[in-house]
C-alpha cells in the first residue's frame, strides 16, 4: 500500500442549505472498505488539509473524503449566523446530506478540533453505519484553556493581515468564519456546551488523539472522550505536540492510525 498512488476529484454537494465542496482521494487499488470522512476544524477547509488526505489515503487504502462545512472554503456561504447547537447539528446536516448522496453504507469519521466533536455526534447520530471515530484535538467541553486560547485569537485577528491569510482560503467569508468561530466559543450561552451526553451513544471503536502541548484544550478532553465512549476507546497524547498533530507530526499521526483502522471491521 506504501507504495499506492493516488487520484483526486472534486464534486459538489447539495446540503439542506447551499452547496458543498467536496474532494475525494482514492487509492490506485480500489478497496472494498469504508472510506474515512475527514471534519475540519473551526477556520479550516478541505485546502487547509494540505497534504494529510493524501498521505493517509496512500499510507491506509482506502478512499478519504473531505469537505467545506456551509461558509467555509469552496462551499456556498451560510445564510444566517452560526447557531450555537452546530456541533450536533452537523451530523443531521451537512454531513448526512454527503453521505446520502456517495451512498456511503458504511464509514471511518475523522474530526479535528471543533470537526472532532462534530465526528463524535455523527458516530453516535448514525451508529449503524459509522465502524470508526477517530478524534484530533477535539474539545469536549467548553475549558479555561480553550477560553483563553480564544481570547488571544481574538487579539491575533485584529491585525489585517491575518484576516487577508484567512481570505486566502474562504474568500470574503473569512469575516464570518472568524466570528463563528470566535463569538459562538465565547458566547455566554455555549459555556455549558458538552460532549458528555453524547458520548455515551457512541458505540464503534474510538481513537483519541491529543497533543500534550495543545493551546485549545488540556488532556482531559480526549480523556472525557476516551472514558465515556459507549464503545472500545483508545487515548494517545502526543508529546511535543500542539494542536493540529496531522500536521506538526504527519508520519506519526498515521503510523497511530493504521493499526487501529485495520482492525475496524469494514
Amino acid at each position: 500500500m506504501k507504495h499506492q498512488h493516488t487520484t483526486s476529484q472534486d464534486s459538489w454537494v447539495e446540503g439542506p442549505h447551499g452547496r458543498l465542496f467536496v474532494r475525494t482521494w482514492s487509492p490506485e487499488v480500489p478497496a472494498q472498505r469504508a472510506p474515512i470522512i475527514l471534519l475540519h476544524d473551526s477556520l479550516g477547509s478541505v485546502e487547509l488539509w494540505r497534504g494529510f488526505p493524501a498521505a493517509l489515503c496512500k499510507a491506509i487504502g482506502r478512499q478519504v473524503v473531505a469537505y467545506d462545512r456551509l461558509g467555509f472554503g469552496h462551499s456556498d456561504p451560510h445564510p444566517a449566523t452560526l447557531a450555537l447547537d452546530f456541533i450536533a447539528r452537523e451530523a443531521e446536516g451537512d454531513f448526512a446530506a454527503v453521505v446520502r448522496q456517495f451512498g456511503f453504507e458504511r464509514f471511518i469519521v475523522f474530526g479535528h478540533s471543533v470537526g472532532g466533536g462534530m465526528a463524535v455526534s455523527c458516530a453516535a447520530r448514525h451508529g449503524a453505519a459509522c465502524v470508526g471515530l477517530i478524534t484530533e484535538s477535539a474539545q469536549a467541553f467548553v475549558e479555561d484553556r480553550t477560553v483563553e486560547g480564544l481570547e488571544e485569537a481574538r487579539v491575533l485577528f485584529k491585525d489585517p493581515v491575518q484576516i487577508e491569510r484567512l481570505k486566502r482560503y474562504h474568500g470574503e467569508k473569512a469575516q464570518w468564519v472568524l466570528d463563528a468561530w470566535i463569538e459562538s466559543w465565547l458566547d455566554p450561552a455555549f459555556a455549558t456546551w458538552s460532549l458528555r451526553p453524547v458520548l455515551p451513544q457512541v458505540k464503534c471503536p474510538t481513537l483519541a488523539i491529543h497533543g500534550i502541548d495543545d493551546e485549545y484544550g488540556s488532556s482531559a478532553h480526549p480523556e472525557l472522550i476516551a472514558g465515556l465512549c459507549g464503545g472500545p476507546a483508545q487515548l494517545q497524547l502526543m508529546a511535543d505536540t500542539r494542536h493540529v498533530p496531522h500536521r506538526e507530526r504527519e508520519t506519526e499521526v498515521i503510523e497511530l492510525l493504521k493499526p487501529f483502522i485495520s482492525a475496524l471491521a469494514a
